[in-house]
């Protein structure tokens, strides 16, 4: 007969249950004691197969580590032995785990058909939907779905798991463009407010969400995308132990994010106060064309005051496009969505595959006749890659186009003077526009190719009414203070002031200025020189038509004099260059500037203007 096996307890605790009497049989594996320990269940298992012949413990006494509690006489055991319990079966679904699914369904549009109704019937889509959108499919990691609204002491708490899922944010991890860029570059936080909860309104516990992820968005530097509609602060939650709720975090969080990771706002329809306050901090605004953007809704407008208003009247898109509050305006979310896409992509590095267009065409975009008007964007769409350039701010700063775009599928943004405005003077907003997104592209290691065509900085009293002199100051502080790789080239006029402000100071400044054939420089421009510079021989000139004569005689030897061939002769720029090679000259100081791990990125956050 085999000698009998002592099993020993492997812990300190309390005999909570004996499931063996002396005589049983029992298989290897069954459970034969349960101790209890700290509050937990520590069940004993027989090491093999046999019949119990000896217990030295009775249920409710204490053992120690090492104590003997039992002796197993090792036997083949041939009939069937009745086990009480046993693994549950892995086709039913555990009740935690069923509990945890339930109320994760409270936060998707299937379990709120009425609300999702209402948002087809304004034409709009669900935060999850637009999320969903945006993102790779199955990649988003959620945090805080089970958050509910902080109100538990106004309202019943199944109330709020039904009615305020997530308390009315959406927000987690995933990868954009995840097919295009390795996962690694792809990675982005999303967040967006929940018009279906408590009309997307800013609560105690969406605030924290947003300090989560923004303090996440920091650590690891990922991009931000955030669809803000709402109604900015909530007035109806009770759980807090604040007053005003002044000393939350979020706003302070999200606007260190300024300038060291993308930060892309997505809005449609109403976005209102703190919402607001969100949007306005990102580096890109998109919005929808029922967009009405404010720092205050109707409510808080008649609070002050200030007259009874519908939101339909507060900030419409037409006005926040004009004035520059907008960068890109679009039909719907879904346009919304692409775009941001888009330009989060410029963000996340060089396509692999590009197309270039016909770079003969650029020698005809610029006509001989230097007064003859012409397309700048022309000049955009032919020089870089086919379908990459995104224009930001189209309506605003008429006198400056600035862009996103890509030279043989690398990211670079794109400042060029617009001819069809004041002929390419720069005007305070123009310069408010040019140096901001300088300040995009420096924030975020972008290259800048500048296209040059000015008669310089906009004068007149009208002008130094806008501020003029402050404010085309900052292309020269800003331009100064680039790191990131930058060029020029003139495609026409390069005079003054404005010239040097379009090559960060001055011309030997860029990496390269070069001239088209078309190009003409100078202190100022011709006509002005010459109106300026001959006042008293044009004077002394009394019949008004020759006087004429004598002024076109001086402006056309002025222009022989500054024109491209000729300046260059005294390297005042490096060359004039024949159009169809202007791609060339680009990837070349490209490809021969320091990388952005060699030359470290400082920290300074982006204007909102």
């Amino acid at each position: 007969m085999a000698s009998a096996l002592s099993i020993t307890s492997p812990l300190q605790g309390t005999i909570w249950q004996l499931k063996v009497a002396v005589g049983d049989e029992v298989r290897e594996g069954q459970e034969l004691i349960i101790i209890e320990s700290m509050k937990m269940e520590h069940p004993i298992k027989a090491p093999e197969s046999g019949v119990i012949s000896l217990i030295r413990v009775e249920e409710g006494s204490t053992v120690t580590k090492g104590e003997k509690i039992l002796e197993l006489t090792p036997q083949e055991i041939s009939a069937p032995v009745a086990v009480t319990e046993g693994p549950a079966s892995s086709t039913k679904e555990r009740s935690d785990l069923a509990e945890v699914h339930e109320r994760h369904a409270k936060g998707y549009d299937e379990a709120r058909p009425e609300r999702v109704a209402k948002r087809r019937a304004r034409n709009q889509r669900t935060a999850r939907e637009n999320i969903a959108d945006l993102i790779d499919e199955g990649s988003l990691i959620e945090y805080g779905p089970l958050v509910i609204a902080p109100q538990r002491r106004r309202r019943e708490l199944q109330d709020l798991i039904d009615n305020t899922p997530a308390d009315g944010m959406v927000s987690g991890i995933a990868t954009v463009n995840g097919e295009i860029f390795d996962e690694e570059v792809a990675q982005t936080v999303v967040i967006s407010y929940d018009y279906m909860v408590l009309a997307g309104t800013q609560g105690g516990q969406n605030h924290r969400k947003k300090d989560r992820m923004f303090e996440l968005a920091e650590r690891q530097q990922l991009p931000v995308v955030f669809f803000t509609e709402g109604g900015g602060g909530r007035p109806g939650d009770t759980d807090g132990v604040g007053f005003a709720g002044l000393d939350c975090l979020a706003f302070a969080y999200w606007g260190k994010l300024s300038g060291l990771v993308p930060m892309i706002g997505i809005n449609s329809g109403y976005c209102f106060a703190g919402n607001a306050a969100i949007l306005a901090c990102c580096d890109v605004i998109i919005a929808t064309d029922d967009s009405h953007i404010g720092m205050a809704g109707p409510a808080m407008i008649e609070g002050g005051g200030l007259g009874t208003y519908h939101p339909t009247e507060i900030g419409p898109i037409d006005v926040q496009e004009a004035n520059g509050v907008v960068d890109i305006r679009v039909a719907d979310e879904a346009e919304g969505v692409a775009v941001a896409k888009k330009y989060l992509s410029y963000f996340q590095g060089r396509l692999p595959e590009w197309q270039i267009p016909d770079q003969d065409a650029l020698r005809h975009v610029v006509p001989e006749n230097r007064k003859q008007i012409y397309d700048m964007r022309d000049v955009i769409d032919g020089l870089f890659d086919i379908d990459s350039v995104l224009e930001l701010r189209p309506k605003w700063g008429d006198g400056m186009i600035t862009c996103l775009a890509r030279m043989d599928g690398r990211p670079v943004g794109v400042i060029a003077n617009n001819p069809h405005h004041l002929g390419g003077a720069i005007d305070a907003t123009a310069a408010d526009k040019s140096a901001r997104f300088m300040q995009l592209c420096e924030a975020h290691g972008l290259p800048i190719v500048f296209l040059c065509d000015t008669p310089g900085f906009m004068v007149g009293p009208e002008s130094e009414q806008e501020g003029m002199v402050r404010r085309a100051g900052r292309l020269f502080v800003v331009g100064a203070s680039l790191s990131v790789p930058f060029m020029t080239i003139i495609t026409r006029k390069g005079y003054g002031l404005g010239a040097q402000g379009m090559t960060g100071g001055g011309f030997k400044q860029p990496l390269f200025t070069v001239a088209w054939p078309t190009g003409e420089v100078g202190g100022m421009g011709l006509e002005g020189a010459v109106a300026l510079g001959y006042r008293k021989e044009l004077e002394a000139v009394k019949d008004l038509a020759e006087r004429e004569v004598l002024y076109d005689k001086m402006v056309d030897k002025m222009y022989e004099h500054g024109k491209a061939v000729s300046a260059a002769s005294y390297f005042e720029f490096d060359d004039v260059i024949d159009p169809a090679d202007s791609r060339k000259w680009i990837m070349t100081a490209l490809r021969s500037a320091p990388s952005r791990e060699v030359t470290p990125k400082r920290h300074r956050p982006v204007d909102t203007v």
